[in-house]
This record gives structure tokens, sequence and C-alpha cells, in this order.
């Protein structure tokens, strides 16, 4: 059936006006129009104990066990003591979740990092940001500075080590997994076979069993190592940031959680106000100078 020609005019500039009408509304937003929009959507999803979170309510924080000191205490992550205990407790209550609302999960160190969905909303547990692990998960920004440090027992070669050369021809350890072992491996480039264990644990044994002449460990971590738990040993020394950016620990988070943004907002603000530094003085106070492996 055909149109009268006034008919068709009237239908031809409604048809006109409908897509003006559809241009207009697909057309790009002023600049400052989806800013404001963008940091509201922030906004919104950043409020303060209402976050996506895998259980709503709830701040599911996962680690490994045991958890070693100084970064948790007595093996008990939920009790705030140790540093890295008491920095996720400062994470949760900037976040808006009091200690109450914080579950703790137990997940291996290496699969804290692996690809896949993970079953927390962070992961704290001394892993280092790196290029290589951003490719499978989220990190926040850094909430600790960390050195690499080499352990031997006293009075053995390794003990009288003096520089990276002196390493070289030693059996040297780490656990899997870690910038430690990356230290070995990259940095001292050992003659011998390193030795890679799944735990700490199994290092600190084969140092006391004298399988390996020496072990690497984050500084702190042989702080309390040579304090505590293998006392015949001594630090030779620790090693230096390799690059122009120092390693820092960070928050792991699932691959593109919607929770990436708030968690570094949290530690950002952490920083800025001193909080950080004063959980690092009053937890990690030994790790203070060790001699420097070059």
């Amino acid at each position: 059936m055909h149109l009268a020609p006034r008919a068709l005019h009237r239908a031809v500039a409604a048809a006109t006006i409908a897509l003006l009408a559809t241009a207009v509304g697909c057309a790009p937003q002023p600049e400052d129009k989806a800013s404001d929009n963008a940091s509201t959507s922030t906004g919104t999803a950043c409020a303060k104990g209402k976050l996506a979170t895998k259980t709503s309510g709830k701040l599911t924080i996962a680690t490994d066990e045991p958890a070693y000191e100084p970064w948790f205490k007595d093996d008990k992550p939920a009790n705030g003591e140790g540093f890295e205990s008491a920095v996720a407790y400062a994470v949760a209550k900037q976040l808006g979740y009091d200690k109450s609302a914080v579950t703790w999960q137990s997940v291996p160190f290496n699969k804290a990092f692996a690809p896949g969905e993970k079953t927390f909303d962070f992961d704290i547990n001394q892993v280092s940001i790196s290029d290589e692990r951003k490719k499978a998960v989220d990190f926040s920004s850094g909430y600790y500075d960390v050195r690499q440090a080499v352990i031997a027992l006293k009075g053995s070669k390794a003990a009288k080590a003096t520089s990276i050369a002196d390493l070289k021809g030693l059996k040297l350890g780490a656990q899997v997994g870690t910038t430690s072992l990356d230290y070995i491996t990259d940095v001292v480039k050992p003659t011998q076979q390193e030795a890679v264990y799944a735990k700490n644990d199994q290092a600190k044994s084969a140092l006391k069993n004298g399988q390996v002449d020496a072990i690497v460990v984050d500084l702190p971590t042989a702080f309390y190592i040579t304090a505590a738990e293998v006392t015949n040993a001594k630090i030779v020394g620790q090693f230096e940031n390799q690059g122009g950016t120092p390693e820092q620990f960070g928050l792991v988070l699932d691959k593109g959680s919607a929770l990436t943004s708030c968690v570094t907002d949290a530690v950002d603000a952490l920083r800025t106000d001193g909080t950080l530094a004063k959980i690092e003085k009053q937890w990690l106070s030994d790790a203070v100078d060790a001699p420097v492996l070059k």
C-alpha cells in the first residue's frame, strides 16, 4: 500500500527524529561527564563494608599454612599479631570490615598466584609483585619493600662469603616459586644445581642437616630463623634489589577482580597515613642492617 504525500512527509520526519535521537544517545559523552560517572561507579564499588566480596558482608583473606613468624604469630593468622596479620586487618578496616567480618582460608603459596578463579578476596603471604605473576592474578600496590638474604651455619665455608662470587660454588636452596629461588638462579647462577623445597621448613631442615650449604629467604624471615629456629646459623648477607624498582610484597586478587582498585586504594592510604610504617616498626624492627652481597 502506498502512502499519501502528506503522510509520507510525516513518516520521513518522524523517522529522521528517531534516528537523531538514537545518534545523540550513542554519541560519546563529554569527558567531564564520563569522568563523573566513572568516579561515581568506583565510589559505589568501594562503598565501605559493601564490596562485591565472595561472601556478602564478609572479607575472605587467605595465607599459607603454617603461617610463619614474623609475618604471623603462633601460626594463627586470625589473632591480628605478626606483620602480615596486622596489615590484613588494617586493610580490612580501611575497606569497612571489622575483625569479626574477616574469615581466613589456608591456600598454599604457589596456588595463590596460579591461574584460575580464587576462593578468597585477597591473599597475603609474602608474594612478590612481578610482571610474570600479573599475567595470572591482580596485585594491590606494594605493602612492604623487601630484600632477599642468605643464611648459612656458623663456621661453615658459606658463612665466610662476602660476595656473590663466593656463593657460586655452593649448594644453595630455597622454596619453590619464590623470588628467593629466582635470586639463586638469576643472580648467583651457582655451578651446582639449586635445591628446591615445597616449604621453608624443609629448606631449614636441609640446612641443619648439611644437605645444602646455605638457603635464601627474605630478610625479615632470615632474622627470625637465625634468632629463634636455627640459632647456630647466621645471616651471611643480603642482595641488592635488581633493577630500579624495589621488590615489593603485594596482596593477591583474582585476575580482573572488581576489588583490586579498592584494595590498592586501601594499601595506599595506609602507607600515606603512616600505618604501614608503624606496623613494620612493631613487627619487623629486627630487619635492619645486614652485609650487602655484591
